[in-house]
């Protein structure tokens, strides 16, 4: 089939990959523009972008799908489907119409669960066992289309969202594979989305401080939910401290908030629940084991934590 792929970062390559591995001639990439990183705020492009470079396939970056130029730029590929995976803008109904296909799009959750922005990351903020992939059919609504395919994931107990994202990235792309060969021999059936429904918005900071007078599940899950962004801190000793890694630990009968021991470094939660910090960052310096942290960093039995 002739394709244009939408998509912008890492989640999105394999679904590119796959296309070009099954034979699919992508005639177009649409991605976002390039963007400052690092220290230097050097321009660099989106992985999707810097992936079709190396396969030698044409990249557009416009600001906006609306305006009559850009579509008529992607009328002229003649795509037979739009595939979109992540690419962080609206398709207004116009380029929704276009290919005899229609447009395609991947999502990483369970759909009708988790549509919007970090589906991934709120499935494991809210402590779900399953998260997966679906495939839809495109409409004007934020993940509301008709659902294709779907592929499911357990989420392990101590499974954070970075290592989440990295397994649906690779569903989805087997599970886009399965959609467009369902596709062309005609089997491909559609089913409307019905049922609950709840929405996924972008992280933001305002999420990362911890209160340890929620139970420890409850920290544990917001450990991995913000891994590896935009992480879970706590405050000790008058220090900002990066959390990574925990586990959940032995019940206790302790005052919430306070350094119950130190081998393993174990502080006490609401509810007569512990956690166990496993990783763990000081300010200005390098991710690291918890025990190592605070071999250095000596951190007094009953010290209070603090979200603050």
């Amino acid at each position: 089939m002739n394709v244009i792929f939408m998509g912008t970062p890492e989640f999105a390559v394999p679904c590119l990959t796959q296309l070009i591995e099954d034979g699919h001639t992508v005639s177009l990439v649409v991605t976002q523009g390039d963007k400052p990183r690092g220290r230097g705020q050097k321009l660099m492009p989106p992985p999707v972008k810097a992936c079709a470079l190396e396969h030698g396939i044409p990249v557009y970056q416009p600001t906006t799908l609306k305006d009559e130029a850009v579509q008529e730029e992607l009328r002229r590929q003649h795509a037979d489907v739009i595939v979109v995976v992540a690419y962080g803008k609206i398709l207004p109904q116009a380029v929704l119409d276009m290919p005899p296909y229609g447009c395609i799009n991947v999502h990483a959750s369970l759909l009708p669960r988790y549509r919007g922005a970090a589906p991934i990351q709120w499935a494991v903020l809210n402590g779900e066992a399953e998260s997966g992939v679906t495939t839809m059919y495109m409409d004007v609504g934020l993940d509301t289309g008709d659902m294709l395919l779907k592929s499911h994931c357990p989420i392990t107990e101590n499974m954070t969202a970075g290592e989440l994202h990295d397994a649906l990235s690779m569903q989805g792309a087997e599970l886009l594979s399965d959609t467009l060969k369902a596709l062309e021999n005609g089997t491909l059936t559609r089913t409307p989305q019905t049922g609950t429904s709840n929405y996924a918005p972008m992280l933001d900071k305002s999420l990362c401080a911890m209160d340890f007078t929620k139970p420890a599940a409850i920290l544990h899950n917001q450990v991995r939910g913000l891994n590896p962004w935009p992480t879970a801190t706590a405050k000790v000793g008058g220090k900002m401290l990066k959390i990574h890694r925990t586990c959940i630990g032995a019940p206790c009968d302790a005052e919430p908030n306070r350094v119950i021991a130190t081998k393993p470094f174990t502080v006490s939660c609401g509810e007569g629940t512990s956690l166990v910090l496993l990783e763990v960052q000081g300010e200005g310096g390098k991710r690291m084991a918890a025990d190592d942290f605070f071999r250095g960093h000596p951190i007094p039995l009953d010290t209070c934590f603090s979200e603050e």
